[in-house]
């Protein structure tokens, strides 16, 4: 076998689905080594898999093998032994690993789950679905992972725990480190896996609230769901991809369901993107994958996680505001937010910028300070040092009203920056300006709510611009969740709870929507349960205007994809865009990918004889490039329904776009029956569009009962 030309032995501890391999010379790599990861051929003999060798006189480390996500391994290897390796019988590609990043009391309800009603009852709040999480580890003994009214994990179930004390129970049923070089638990010591842990599947919490504001009952979106953690990174949120790839080759293994990931990089090509490979890997065995976006909005092309395959989250605000509003002599207000909520008395404004040579004579009066360089807690303590009585930070121009509600050493609000103008110029208008700030407490409700937030990465897809995305959008804004230390002294407590924002948050309430959809639906696919939740996401805001972004300016398609989340809608899709594993060959064969990048995604010997535009994938979106020429693709829907129903097109076309579609109609017969239809895209021939350099639309088939909508973009040639 190609394989067995590795010659070198290692002393190794077998797991049911890893090897970690100590080489005796581990402690003592070369100074010029670093660790990556290698691809290679799969054996013919599987019982022969850990057999991995390099040339007998290579001093190397091998630190995992996989044989789940793809079959290869990471090691700690020097140039000389890189270009050994290269020359190899069996070898398929090799480069240094990539280090990534990790990127609630209300939300379910913002999302219409409600106790013992609806899609949250009726899915039995995700009972018996496995979510297994890639994160920064997780505090067990948070009350958001008690298991009261949980029951034991399915059968199927191979997973394990990892503490060093009785930690996992029915609710935390697994929990594993492979933050190698960190050595120590699955402990979170960060507090980003705890959180979105507790997004995705924390069980009921009465009494949750931060410093008083928010309170209620905090639960995540699937709270009877089962939670696996598996720690990949460091307290600092860095991320090894050899971690990663090791952790989610243990969660197929163990039997997971969902995977939930808010960690991500830069776009790469899907065959170089190890999120991808796993992902791809998982997808094969029917666990769903849900991604964060990224956190690089609001501008364009910035996104992470693209691959067709994953669910691609961005992140959307909700309508619960911790009103903190401040009030000019004027008798104008301007609404902020702070977690923070004592009283202020009117005062004067002193200064407007918070660098120390400007805080002078600034006793009892208001500072006006921007956001850039320190967090809200430094930022105002040399504020409250100089004796002023409060502080009032401006967003930046970029983050129009998006404004994250923070904790402040002093009487603070953070405003928006077009509102922080207005509150310049009356500054400027007058000797004596004043102002307070009225802390109005947790305030539901908000008109512009959902709206994208300013942070969250938009399209196009730079690897493949033929799918739209993101996904979805979800909330992933101030959002509250479980925390393991006390926002207030840093110590353990038993009932801790934090805000903060970032597609990290978003990600898990859509890995929480799938749970449900898995337990409600478990013949579904993850491509249906993603194409589900697609063709039923909401278009409009509390205000019944078109969702916004952070401007309060209509969202683009590239903000929001297919829309902002809707579970109960999600539950009952009547069609669905189902697609296969090996419906991924061709239109990974169209993305000019060679035969042997094809193969390494898909883990198979792959010939790219056929191969297909990026848009005639399956896909529930449509995400075109269209010049001159007429462009025609095939889309195949799958009846979840009623078994006798009719579904009729109805069409919004782009601007400056004419689309067809035929047949106009589809009519089944029966539950599982499939029928195609083909859309045709062509310039219009009335004028062209101008001032832009993409247009948007949707087709939508409709039944008595259902409504099933996909989004048009189309980039213009």
């Amino acid at each position: 076998m190609a394989l067995m030309v590795f010659l070198i032995t290692f002393l190794f501890i077998v797991s049911s689905h890893l090897s970690i391999i100590l080489a005796s010379d581990h402690l003592s790599q070369q100074s010029n080594s670093e660790i990556y990861i290698v691809r290679v051929e799969s054996p013919e003999n599987l019982h022969a898999w850990h057999q991995y060798s390099l040339l007998s006189d290579v001093s190397s480390s091998v630190i995992y093998s996989y044989r789940n996500v793809f079959n290869g391994f990471a090691a700690r290897l020097s140039p000389d032994e890189v270009k050994a390796l290269e020359t190899q019988d069996g070898f398929i590609s090799i480069r240094p690993q990539r280090v990534l990043r990790i990127q609630t009391t209300h939300s379910p309800s913002f999302l219409g789950l409600n106790q013992n009603l609806g899609f949250w009852n009726m899915s039995n709040y995700g009972e018996g679905v496995i979510i297994g999480l890639l994160d920064t580890g997780i505090y067990p003994e948070h009350p958001s992972f008690d298991d009261e009214g949980i029951p034991p994990p399915p059968a199927k179930w191979k997973g394990k725990c990892e503490f060093n004390f009785t930690a996992c129970n029915n609710k935390l049923i697994g929990a594993r480190d492979f933050s190698v070089f960190e050595g120590g638990t699955p402990l979170d010591e960060n507090g980003h896996g705890t959180h979105t842990s507790s997004t995705a599947a924390g069980n009921f919490v009465d009494g949750a609230n931060v410093f008083g504001s928010a309170n209620g009952t905090a639960a995540g979106i699937a709270p009877r769901a089962h939670l696996a953690m598996y720690k990949v990174c460091n307290p600092s949120g860095q991320c090894s991809e050899s971690d990663m790839l090791a952790a989610m080759d243990a969660a197929i293994e163990d039997g997971v369901d969902v995977i939930s990931i808010s960690i991500g990089g830069i776009s790469s090509p899907f065959w170089d993107d190890n999120i991808a490979l796993g992902a791809f890997s998982s997808m094969a065995k029917g666990i769903f994958v849900s991604c964060s976006a990224g956190n690089d909005g609001p501008y364009n092309a910035t996104l992470s996680n693209e691959a067709p395959w994953i669910l691609t989250v961005g992140a959307s605000t909700t309508d619960r505001q911790l009103k903190a509003t401040l009030a000019l002599g004027n008798g104008v207000e301007y609404d902020g937010e702070s977690t923070s909520q004592p009283t202020l008395n009117n005062s004067y404004f002193g200064a407007f910028v918070c660098s120390p040579d400007s805080l002078t004579n600034v006793e009892g009066k208001l500072v006006l300070c921007g956001t850039g360089g320190a967090t809200a807690i430094a930022k105002g303590q040399p504020v409250k040092d100089a004796g002023a009585a409060g502080m009032i930070l401006m967003n930046e121009d970029i983050e129009g009203y998006s404004i994250p509600a923070h904790d402040y050493v002093l009487p603070a609000t953070r405003i928006s920056y077009a509102d922080a103008q207005d509150l310049i110029a009356y500054i400027n208008s007058t000797s004596t300006p004043m102002a307070t700030i009225l802390f109005k407490g947790t305030v539901i409700g908000n008109k512009h709510a959902p709206s994208v937030a300013f942070f969250s990465s938009r399209g196009p897809s730079r690897e493949s611009p033929g799918i739209l995305k993101p996904d979805i959008v979800g909330p992933g804004f101030n959002i509250l969740a479980a925390w393991p230390t006390s926002i207030e002294n840093n110590t353990h407590t038993n009932l801790t709870f934090n805000m903060i924002s970032g597609t990290s948050m978003a990600c898990p309430h859509l890995a929480g929507v799938a749970a449900l959809l898995k337990s409600a639906h478990p013949d579904w696919s993850p491509a249906a349960i993603k194409s589900a939740i697609m063709t039923t996401a909401d278009l409009v805001n509390l205000g019944n205007n078109p969702i916004e972004d952070e401007r309060h300016l209509p969202a683009n398609i590239f903000a929001i994809g297919a829309g902002h989340v809707n579970p109960s809608r999600a539950n009952d899709p009547g069609l669905i865009y189902d697609i296969q594993p090996q419906d991924y060959v061709p239109y990974l064969c169209g993305l000019n990918y060679t035969d042997q990048q094809v193969s390494a995604t898909l883990q198979k010997k792959v010939n790219c004889k056929t191969s297909i535009p990026e848009a005639e994938l399956n896909y529930p979106s449509f995400s075109i490039k269209l010049g001159s020429k007429t462009q025609e693709y095939t889309r195949a829907v799958t009846n979840v329904g009623e078994a006798n129903s009719t579904y009729t097109v109805a069409i919004s076309p782009p601007k400056g776009i004419e689309i067809t579609v035929s047949p106009s109609s589809l009519h089944f017969s029966e539950v599982k029956e499939r029928m195609a239809y083909q859309v045709t895209f062509k310039r219009s021939a009335s004028g062209t569009v101008s001032n832009t350099n993409f247009v948007q639309g949707y087709l939508k088939w409709s039944s008595e009962k259902h409504s099933v909508r996909s989004p048009i973009a189309v980039i213009l040639e």
